[in-house]
C-alpha cells in the first residue's frame, strides 16, 4: 500500500462562486453533495490547481476569479504531502497586468509550478471527459500527457519547449527563410525534445498496459488495450539517438511541404492515443456510451495505482459525478477500488444516498449558495 497524501485544510477566496470558503478535513475521502450549479465542481477545480497547469477545466486564470471581485483569486491548502506537512498557496492578482499565477510553498515563492509535484500528484475524471474516445486527437494527446506528467514532472517542460521551437520553425518557413544552419539548429532541438516526449509516452503506456493486464481479473470495469499512432510507429525499439536522427531527417526533408501547409506535419504533436475494449476486442469509439465510461473509469483507476506504485505515494483523486450512472452494486465495487488505492479521493454528486456504501470511510459536506457545510 502506498503512503497517503491528504489535504487537511482548504481555503478559497474569490474563486468562482466562492467569495470565501473553508473546509477542514481528515484523511478520509471527501464527498461533496448539492444541487447542480451549487459549486461542487468549482471546489474540485480549486484542488486540481494544486498541480501544474490550468486545472481540470483548463480555464484562463483571469476567468477563474469571482465576478466583481476586487482582486484576483487565492487557494490555500494544508496537507500531509510526499515530503511531509506543507502549506501551499496559489492564485493571481488581477492588478498585475500579466495575471500570472503565483505559487508559495511554506510561505516561500516557488521558482516554477513544477515544484508542486514534489508534494502531491492530482488526477481527475470529470463528465467533460466522457467524449474522450470519440472526440479529436488533440484531447487524447492532452489526456495522455497528463498521465505522463504525473509520473515524469519534466514532461511538461519538454512539451512546452518543443512547442516553442516548432513555432519558431513554422515562422521561418512561413517567411520563406530557408537558412539551413538556422533551420537545422531548430530542427535538432525539436528532434531531441520530440523524441524524449515520445519515449516518455511509450514508457508510460507500457507500464500502464502491464499493470492493467495484471489486475484485469480483480476489477469490475473493462480493461483497456493502449497504443500510440501517428508518429514513428513501430520504431521505438531503436536507440533514442537513431530516432532523433530519423526525426531530424523528416523535418529537413519536409520543409517545403510544411511551408505550403503552414504547419509542421510530422512530430509528437500529431500522435494519437488508441484505446480498445480488451474483452470485446473493439475500438473504444465503437463501444456504447456506458462501456466508454466504464473503460475510462477503469483506465483512471489503473493509472492512479501505477502512480502510487512508482512514487510510493497515492495520488489525490478528483471524481466529479462519478456515481451518477452506476447501479448500487457497481458503485459499491467502485468505492472499494478507490479505497484500495490508499489515497484521498474527492467525489461529487447530487444525492448523498449514492455514496452510502462508503460508510465511515468518507466525510460528507453539502455545497449550496457559495458555501460549504459539514453534513
Amino acid at each position: 500500500m502506498p503512503n497517503k497524501v491528504s489535504i487537511s485544510r482548504l481555503k478559497l477566496t474569490d474563486f468562482r462562486n466562492y467569495a470565501a470558503a473553508a473546509l477542514t478535513l481528515d484523511e478520509r475521502h471527501v464527498v461533496l453533495t448539492g444541487d447542480n450549479g451549487a459549486g461542487k465542481t468549482n471546489l474540485m477545480e480549486a484542488v486540481s490547481l494544486l498541480s501544474p497547469g490550468r486545472g481540470l477545466r483548463r480555464a484562463a486564470y483571469a476567468d477563474v476569479t469571482r465576478i466583481n471581485a476586487a482582486g484576483g483569486f487565492s487557494i490555500f491548502a494544508e496537507l500531509e504531502g510526499m515530503e511531509g506537512a506543507v502549506e501551499i498557496g496559489t492564485g493571481i492578482d488581477t492588478t498585475d497586468e500579466s495575471a500570472a499565477r503565483r505559487l508559495r510553498i511554506n510561505g516561500t515563492p516557488a521558482k516554477t509550478v513544477d515544484e508542486l509535484t514534489d508534494h502531491l500528484r492530482v488526477l481527475w475524471l470529470t463528465p467533460a471527459m466522457d467524449g474522450l474516445f470519440t472526440g479529436g486527437s488533440s484531447e487524447r494527446r492532452r489526456f495522455l500527457d497528463r498521465l505522463v506528467l504525473s509520473l515524469d514532472p519534466a514532461h511538461g517542460r519538454r512539451a512546452s519547449d518543443f512547442e516553442r521551437a516548432m513555432r519558431s520553425r513554422n515562422k521561418l518557413l512561413s517567411e520563406n527563410r530557408f537558412d539551413p544552419s538556422w533551420l537545422g539548429g531548430i530542427e535538432e532541438q525539436m528532434a531531441s525534445l520530440g523524441i524524449a516526449m515520445a519515449i516518455a509516452r511509450q514508457e508510460m503506456l507500457g507500464l500502464l498496459s502491464r499493470l492493467i493486464a495484471e489486475t484485469r481479473e480483480t476489477t469490475p470495469f473493462p480493461s483497456a488495450a493502449l497504443a500510440l499512432s501517428g508518429f514513428l510507429e513501430g520504431q521505438f525499439d531503436r536507440p533514442a539517438v537513431d530516432l532523433e536522427d530519423a526525426y531530424a531527417d523528416m523535418l529537413r526533408e519536409g520543409r517545403y511541404r510544411d511551408a505550403a501547409a503552414g504547419r509542421t506535419l510530422d512530430g509528437p504533436h500529431r500522435a494519437d492515443l488508441l484505446v480498445r475494449h480488451r474483452e470485446k476486442d473493439m475500438e473504444a469509439e465503437r463501444c456504447s456510451t456506458g462501456e466508454q465510461k466504464a473503460l475510462l473509469v477503469g483506465l483512471i483507476l489503473a493509472h492512479a495505482r501505477l502512480v502510487g506504485n512508482l512514487t510510493g505515494y497515492a495520488p489525490i483523486l478528483l471524481l466529479d459525478e462519478i456515481a451518477a450512472h452506476l447501479d448500487e452494486g457497481r458503485r459499491a465495487a467502485l468505492f472499494d477500488l478507490i479505497d484500495g488505492l490508499g489515497g484521498q479521493a474527492f467525489m461529487t454528486g447530487t444525492d448523498r444516498s449514492m455514496f452510502s456504501a462508503l460508510g465511515e470511510r468518507a466525510q460528507f459536506s453539502t455545497v449550496a449558495h457559495g458555501g460549504i457545510t459539514k453534513s
